[in-house]
C-alpha cells in the first residue's frame, strides 16, 4: 500500500469506539476509531496525542526548505499528469484518516472521527466530524468526499487503477458517506478510502476573481481552498512558495495534531541545479537539506559552520520501506521483450566498480523489489511461499524454484570480462550477434541502439558510467538529459529506452501493486508501470498480495511475487542506502524520542527554537 500520487494504504483489526451521535443509516454499525491491518492499533478511544510528540511544543519561526525542478500547478488532481505541481501542496488538503508513525500500516480518524464496515470487508462508512471546516469556514460534507473519489478517479489514473474497486461513494446520513467494494476480502480497501485526499465541491465548482469557472481537470496558479493546517501565503512560479500555519485551524488540538504542525511558516525554494541548491545551504539560505549524493555527503559538507556545530549532519532509519530503483527497460519495445537481453544488461552492469569510483563506497546492491524489508524473497522458496508459486508453476521462469536470484559481481577486470562474456552469450541466444564490432540483430541487421535518458544532472554521471559497458558489447548508445517537463511528458507517452525509476514499498503491500506491475496498469498512460509489464501470472500473485488473511501469508504471497520480478529481469536493479542523510543549521528541537518508522519527523513534529537560532547566527 504505496503509492506516489495516491496516499497508499492497509486495513483492519481494531477496537470499537462509542458511535459518537448515531444516525438513523448507520444506528447499528459497530464503529471504530482507527485501523491496522491484522492487528490491534495502539493507541486507544480517546487518546490525548501520539507517544512520540511533544504536547508543549512552541509555535512559531520560519523554516526553509530546498526543491529542485520547478513547478506550474498547485491542483492535485492532475499531479503527475499535467503540469509540475508545487512541492508539499497536499499540506492544504487532509484526508479522512492519518497514519501513526510509531505503528505499522495504522491510522487515526481525522477528517472523521469513526469508521465502520462489516465482516466481509464488502464495503466502509466513514462519519466526517462535526466540526470539521474549511478555511472559508463552510463545512467539510459528505457531498465533498464523494466529489474527490470521483474526480480523481476521472481524471489521475494513477489514483483510477488505485480505488478500481471503489464502485461507488454515496452520502447515508448527514455526516456519513458510504463506500461501496466490487468484491468482498480485499481487507486493504476501507484503508485506502480512509487516505483519500478530499477537495472542497463548492470551491472547484465555483469560480475565480475573475468570474472564470474553476476547472479541476486543469492545472492553476490560483491557491486552492483546503482544510488542513496550512495554506498558501505567496509564491513565485517555478521559483518558491511559502506556506503558512492556519492559526485558527479546526483541527489544531485535536489528538492526532496534538504536538505537529508547529512551525508559523514553511518555506520551499526551488533549484534547477542540485549543485547550487547545496552551495545555497551552505550560505544559510535554507535551513534544512536531504542529501541523496554520496559524493556530497563524503566531500561536500566541509566548511566552518560544520566545524563549529552551527551545521549538524545526522542520518535517520529508515523503517519504515523499502525500495526498488533500477534501469527501468521499456519492454513495450520489441528489443527489450526477450528476458535474456533485459538479463545481459544486468551483465554489463559493473555496480561494484561504480559504487568505489562514484559513490564512495557507500551503497549495497539492491537484490529484491521490496529491499530492505522483511518481505525480500532470499534462498528458495518452501513453506507457504512455495505452495503459492506452485498455482503458476507453468507461467514462470523455472530459475524461481531452482536456484536463488543474485546479481552479477563484478569490481575487478577478470569478472567484468566473465559478466560481458555471458552478456554476449545471453545476446547471442535471442538472436543477436556482433558484425564489425556493432551489435545488430542476426536476421534484420538492423543496429542495437539505447537512449538513457535522464531529467536529473546528477544521474547523468550514472548513465555516462554504465555506457562505456554497453558499447563493449556493440551496442549504440547515447545519453540524454533533458528538462522536468520534456521528461514528463516522454514518460507517460512510453517513449523511451531506458530511465532511472523507483518504486517505494511500505510494509504492508497491497492494492498499489497493481499500479507498478499489473497488465490493466501497462497501457495507461502516467501509471507507475513504467517497464510496461503484462503477465498473467504477476497478476495473479498481485491479487494474492491484495487478499491475504493474516501478516505470515502476506509475506509468503509477496516474497513469492518478488521472487517471480526478479526472475524475469524486467529492471537492472540499482542500489540501496537504509538511511536518511540529513543537513540542518542547529535552529530547531524535537521530541527526545522520535517515531520508528517517521525517518527524521521533520518538519511535522520539530518546531522552531530560538535559543539555539541566536548561537546559530542570523540568517542570510
Amino acid at each position: 500500500m504505496v503509492a506516489v500520487a495516491p496516499m497508499a494504504s492497509i486495513a483492519t483489526g481494531f477496537p470499537g469506539v462509542d458511535p459518537a451521535g448515531a444516525q438513523t443509516a448507520t444506528a447499528e454499525a459497530n464503529w471504530r476509531h482507527g485501523l491496522s491491518l491484522f492487528g490491534e492499533v495502539k493507541y486507544p478511544p480517546h487518546f490525548k496525542h501520539f507517544s512520540y510528540v511533544n504536547p508543549d511544543a512552541p509555535k512559531g519561526g520560519t523554516v526553509r526548505q530546498i526543491a529542485l525542478g520547478t513547478f506550474d500547478n498547485f491542483n492535485l488532481v492532475v499531479a503527475g499528469v499535467k503540469g509540475s505541481i508545487a512541492g508539499s501542496v497536499g499540506l492544504i488538503y487532509e484526508s479522512l484518516t492519518t497514519a501513526a508513525l510509531d505503528e505499522v500500516s495504522t491510522e487515526y480518524g481525522l477528517l472523521a472521527e469513526s469508521v465502520s464496515y462489516p465482516e466481509d470487508f464488502s464495503s466502509v462508512t466513514y462519519r466526517l466530524r462535526a466540526q470539521a471546516r474549511w478555511h472559508d469556514g463552510k463545512p467539510v460534507t459528505p457531498e465533498d468526499v464523494v466529489f474527490s473519489l470521483d474526480t480523481f478517479k476521472k481524471n489521475h489514473p494513477q489514483y483510477s487503477a488505485y480505488y478500481r474497486h471503489v464502485v461507488k461513494a454515496e452520502k447515508v446520513g448527514e455526516r456519513d458517506v458510504k463506500f461501496s467494494f466490487d468484491a468482498p476480502g480485499n481487507r486493504e480497501l476501507p484503508q485506502i478510502v480512509g487516505q483519500l485526499v478530499v477537495l472542497p465541491r463548492h470551491w472547484w465548482e465555483g469560480s475565480n476573481e475573475t468570474g472564470a469557472k474553476r476547472d479541476v481537470s486543469a492545472t492553476t496558479l490560483e491557491p486552492p481552498l483546503g482544510s488542513g493546517p496550512y495554506r498558501i501565503k505567496s509564491f513565485s512560479p517555478g521559483r518558491s512558495i511559502v506556506y503558512e500555519r492556519v492559526k485558527d485551524h479546526w483541527a489544531r488540538e485535536l489528538n492526532v495534531n496534538v504536538g505537529r504542525n508547529n512551525f508559523d511558516e514553511l518555506r520551499y525554494e526551488y533549484f534547477r541545479d542540485s549543485t547550487v541548491a547545496i552551495e545555497a545551504f551552505k550560505g544559510d539560505q535554507v535551513d534544512w537539506r536531504s542529501e541523496n549524493s554520496a559524493k556530497n555527503w563524503a566531500t561536500a559538507y566541509d566548511f566552518p559552520a560544520v566545524t563549529d556545530k552551527r551545521v549538524l549532519l545526522e542520518e535517520f532509519p529508515n523503517r519504515s520501506s523499502g525500495i526498488m530503483q533500477a534501469f527501468a527497460m521499456n519492454i513495450r519495445r520489441e528489443k527489450f521483450s526477450d528476458a535474456r537481453v533485459r538479463r545481459a544488461l544486468n551483465f554489463a552492469f559493473d555496480f561494484e566498480e561504480m559504487n568505489k569510483q562514484i559513490f564512495f563506497g557507500q551503497y549495497k546492491r539492491i537484490s529484491s523489489y521490496f529491499d530492505g524489508t522483511e518481505l525480500a524473497s532470499s534462498g528458495l522458496p518452501e513453506g507457504r511461499e512455495l505452495e503459492i508459486l506452485e498455482t503458476v508453476r507453468n507461467q514462470v521462469p523455472p530459475e524461481v524454484f531452482t536456484t536463488p536470484y543474485t546479481n552479477p559481481v563484478g569490481g575487478n577486470a577478470d569478472a567484468v570480462r566473465n559478466n560481458l562474456r555471458e552478456a554476449l552469450k545471453l545476446l547471442k541466444e535471442a538472436g543477436y550477434e556482433v558484425r564489425d564490432r556493432k551489435l545488430v540483430d542476426g536476421k534484420s541487421g538492423t543496429p542495437f541502439t539505447i537512449e538513457l535518458l535522464v531529467e536529473d544532472p546528477s544521474m547523468e554521471r550514472v548513465m555516462l558510467f554504465f555506457k562505456p559497458s554497453l558499447e563493449r558489447l556493440g551496442m549504440a548508445v547515447s545519453v540524454r538529459t533533458i528538462d522536468p517537463t520534456q521528461y514528463e511528458n516522454r514518460l507517460r507517452s512510453w517513449d523511451f529506452d531506458i530511465v532511472v525509476a523507483s518504486w517505494p514499498e511500505s510494509l504492508s503491500p497491497g492494492n498499489e501493486q497493481r499500479e507498478f506491475w499489473s497488465s490493466q496498469a501497462a497501457n495507461i498512460a502516467g501509471s507507475r508501470n513504467v517497464v510496461g509489464i503484462k503477465n498473467p501470472a504477476i497478476d495473479k500473485l498481485i491479487d494474492r498480495v491484495i487478499f491475504t488473511k493474516d501478516r505470515a501469508d502476506l509475506v509468503a504471497a509477496t516474497k513469492a511475487l518478488d521472487r517471480v520480478l526478479l526472475w524475469n529481469h524486467y529492471v537492472v536493479p540499482q542500489w540501496n542506502y537504509p538511511k536518511v542523510r540529513t543537513a540542518r543549521w542547529d535552529r530547531f528541537g524535537r521530541p527526545a524520542e522520535l517515531p520508528k518508522y517517521g525517518l527524521s519527523g521533520f518538519p511535522a513534529i520539530w518546531w522552531y527554537d530560538a535559543e539555539k537560532a541566536a548561537k546559530s547566527g542570523k540568517r542570510s
